[in-house]
């Protein structure tokens, strides 16, 4: 039974501190939509996804009404793209992004994500032509978000993967560059990518999911931030217990939306996903959490340790408050993203090592980076191969979404407006990585993969 004063604190985390329902995503699967003809099969998907998702934002908007919860974004996942038009035998799989996006577009979705591959241990015929149409695919389209998985913890890192994503991305970019390269923001490489996340742009609906469900992703940096200045300057374990208790409360609430939010529309409740996820507007920053547990700015001597603590406690406030918690969950450091971190890193606090050495102990990994227009493909490889080998080493999911920016330099910025926010260009190291990521093959899978 809810209190008068929990029901008051709940009302000022809303109307003062940005807490808000990032998203409610449905998960839909499209393995009965496999045909070989294209055409066919594009009307099967374009069907299934509007008959499904027909009051999915209604239901959305409907829900913040009643309780008076700001719900920022409905979104679509689907089963893996590669998975379906496989059987087509089509060398160029553009139709079906095409078709995801007027399905998007005809049930009033933000995003549909699920043009994806997985190729972690290597690739099928239709992994392949998934893959090489992602740069048309996210030129052509507005909603559509695309992933690769090229890496698990069990199968090692396809570096042939990793280097193919390294030209997508460079080649995405340059088709959308009068954007900025907004395509690769809608593009996210993975290692031990997670089947239930409702977060684009990397959401996918896994094969082991249910035929369709409902996942929810909250997000309350500005609560935790407040939260953290009350303590002031107590020790470690008081101020883990209060971010603990504060993402116990803000998981609550996402559990009752999405089961509300699946009750109404008659399918499964998955799962809700506690990342703090930042936003560009002021207040609402991962950054700024980690600068008021004391540090001068988010980067400086410290840092590392501070987010470990910082998604340490979410994580066990959420799995105290629900027994459904999934997809990454945990503290995002999108740079674009995020106030404080685009702070940082316009002063000289933040580099990409920096940011690397952080996303060891937090949710995703080097998110919304843009990097100058003219770094190599072979770069970018690297990029995505550190990043991909934190994550196996670890056993945890780590991410890239890196925006070469066409025409860009370090110290220019690259803006997308919206939640996307807008990135402050980094500097990548100039000494050259080619001869490494041009080996070919798979790096082995270590050995604590070894658990049978």
């Amino acid at each position: 039974m809810l209190t008068l004063a929990e029901i008051m604190e709940t009302i000022k985390m809303v109307q003062e501190e940005n807490l808000d329902i990032r998203t409610i995503t449905m998960g839909i699967s499209l393995r009965d939509c496999a045909d070989p003809d294209p055409k066919t099969a594009c009307r099967k998907i374009y069907d299934k996804i509007t008959r499904l998702a027909s009051r999915l934002v209604a239901v959305g908007e409907e829900i913040s009404r009643e309780y008076g919860i700001p719900i920022v974004h409905k979104r679509i996942s689907v089963t893996p793209i590669s998975l379906i038009a496989e059987c087509s035998r089509q060398e160029d799989y553009v139709e079906y992004a095409l078709t995801l996006d007027a399905a998007a577009a005809a049930v009033g979705v933000n995003f549909i994500g699920g043009f994806s591959a997985l190729v972690h241990k290597g690739f099928t015929g239709g992994d392949r032509a998934l893959i090489t149409s992602i740069p048309a695919a996210l030129a052509g389209t507005e909603r559509v978000c695309a992933s690769v998985n090229v890496a698990t913890t069990r199968a090692g890192i396809n570096m042939d993967a990793v280097y193919l994503m390294g030209r997508v991305i460079k080649e995405t970019a340059a088709r959308t560059a009068e954007q900025d390269g907004l395509g690769c923001a809608k593009l996210v490489v993975f290692s031990n990518v997670p089947e239930d996340n409702p977060f684009m742009a990397g959401a996918f609906h896994g094969i082991g999911e249910p035929e369709c469900t409902i996942n929810v992703g909250v997000s309350g940096p500005g609560v935790v931030k407040n939260a953290v200045a009350r303590v002031g300057n107590a020790d470690f374990g008081t101020l883990a217990e209060t971010v603990k208790k504060t993402a116990f409360k803000i998981t609550r609430m996402g559990e009752l939306v999405g089961r509300l939010a699946a009750e109404r529309l008659g399918v499964p409740f998955g799962i809700v996903d506690l990342s703090l996820a930042p936003t560009p507007a002021v207040g609402d920053s991962v950054a700024e959490i980690l600068e008021a547990m004391g540090l001068e700015r988010c980067g400086t001597h410290g840092t590392t340790a501070a987010l470990a603590l910082l998604n340490d406690a979410v994580k066990k406030g959420g799995a105290m408050a629900s027994s459904y918690v999934g997809g990454l969950s945990g503290a995002f450091i999108p740079v674009s993203e995020d106030a404080g971190m685009i702070r940082a890193v316009e002063e000289g606090a933040l580099s990409l090592d920096k940011l690397e050495a952080m996303t060891c102990v937090c949710s995703v990994g080097l998110d919304m980076i843009a990097v100058p227009g003219d770094t190599s493909a072979e770069t970018i490889a690297a990029i995505i191969a550190d990043e991909v080998a934190i994550g196996v080493i670890n056993n945890k999911t780590t991410a890239v979404r890196i925006i070469p920016a066409p025409g860009k330099k370090v110290g220019d910025k690259v803006t997308f407006g919206g939640l996307l926010g807008e990135a402050p260009v980094m500097a990548v190291h100039p000494f050259s990585a080619n001869n490494f990521v041009r080996r070919g093959g798979r790096i082995p899978a270590p050995i604590q993969s070894l658990t049978n």
